[in-house]
């Protein structure tokens, strides 16, 4: 049995690729990361960086024109010793012992996820029948409980309604009691709170928070938004381009950035606190059909150096907990600061939890 720290998913060196229109576009390109049980783990990134498909590969939901094309998935919350690797599962069989049961998902629009001609009571208690085996008047009663969970008030008779009859906020409620009937060792919130307006973002977030405190899940983050994990994610993975350029600990991608592209989606974040504009990130990630000899980054850094054109940066170590790939790491690079609108924050950031204490 696994203890909260041991590492529950490991991937190694991931590559996945699809088929488009006769060309092969290079989605996922050599990721590595361990994910350990009861952490939360921010994966964040422009649209279009790889953020979904990479944790689609988890629970078998990839496009058919999709596939790894090397790499492992090692799972070891079925059994510790014996990891399975899920890199290698092809059939609809295997995937049903993983999906929902030991890895749910919870997607970006509820509205699309629930069924419209069925209510919401049996939409939960299909899910406890699949992977809880509860039946009749116990399933009922289960995915009553489980609405209560989710904070849904008057459960027993909104579980006879209808999801046209459910706010916004509501139904991604439903459909986060749908993956917790699931009873999964690991939840994927794939941009859990786009559609909704800042106050449901907060309660939503919060949710997920007391269900992971509750259950001991371990969860995972895919958000474009620093903001919204700022207070949710024990580490953050930032990825660019089917990489993941830069990871740490919250503090460590908060209080000690050192990728340019962490730069620019800190800079890009609003603050109350400062009257200078938002920065935007000049021009558009690359055609993964055809990937970038070096950096991917590279076109759109104004820190980029000639080699960021001729070569990918390795991961370098900055800490125990804090890693990054970008040549300005190197102990040839020139000294570059980071942007002031950055420092700044940090600054008033460390102020304010010094008075906080």
């Amino acid at each position: 049995m696994l203890n909260n720290g041991d590492v529950i998913l490991s991937v190694k060196d991931l590559h996945v690729k699809f088929s488009l229109r006769g060309k092969v576009l290079n989605a996922i390109r050599g990721i590595s990361l361990d994910l350990y049980k009861g952490e939360s783990l921010a994966i964040v990134g422009e649209s279009g960086s790889g953020k979904s498909v990479f944790t689609k590969n988890f629970i078998g939901l990839l496009d058919k024109n999709g596939w790894v094309d090397s790499g492992q998935i090692l799972y070891y919350g079925m059994d510790a010793q014996n990891p399975v690797d899920l890199a290698k599962y092809k059939k609809e069989e295997e995937w049903q012992k993983i999906r929902g049961k030991e890895v749910a998902m919870v997607m970006q629009d509820p509205m699309t996820s629930l069924n419209p001609l069925k209510t919401i009571g049996w939409q939960i208690e299909e899910a406890l029948k699949l992977h809880q085996g509860l039946h009749g008047e116990a399933a009922v009663k289960k995915a009553i409980e489980i609405l209560q969970d989710v904070g849904i008030p008057e459960a027993e008779r909104r579980a006879k309604q209808y999801p046209h009859e459910f706010s916004g906020g509501m139904r991604q409620r439903v459909v986060i009691a749908i993956a917790m009937a699931c009873n999964p060792q690991i939840l994927i919130c794939d941009e859990p709170t786009t559609a909704l307006d800042v106050t449901i973002q907060a309660q939503i977030l919060q949710l997920i928070r007391n269900l992971k405190d509750k259950y001991g899940l371990t969860t995972i983050y895919i958000t474009h938004d620093l903001g919204v994990v700022a207070n949710m994610a024990d580490r953050i993975a930032v990825m660019y381009a089917g990489k993941i350029v830069e990871y740490g600990t919250s503090e460590d991608i908060f209080y000690s950035p050192a990728h340019p592209y962490t730069w620019a989606l800190l800079s890009s974040v609003p603050d109350l606190d400062t009257k200078e504009k938002l920065v935007s990130i000049p021009g558009t990630p690359p055609n993964m059909i055809y990937p970038p000899k070096g950096d991917a980054f590279a076109e759109r850094n104004v820190y980029a150096m000639e080699i960021d054109f001729e070569e990918q940066p390795p991961m370098f170590r900055i800490s125990d907990t804090h890693y990054a790939a970008t040549w300005l790491l190197h102990p040839d690079a020139p000294k570059v600061e980071m942007p002031a609108v950055i420092t700044e924050r940090i600054a008033r950031m460390k102020k304010k939890a010094g008075g906080d204490e």
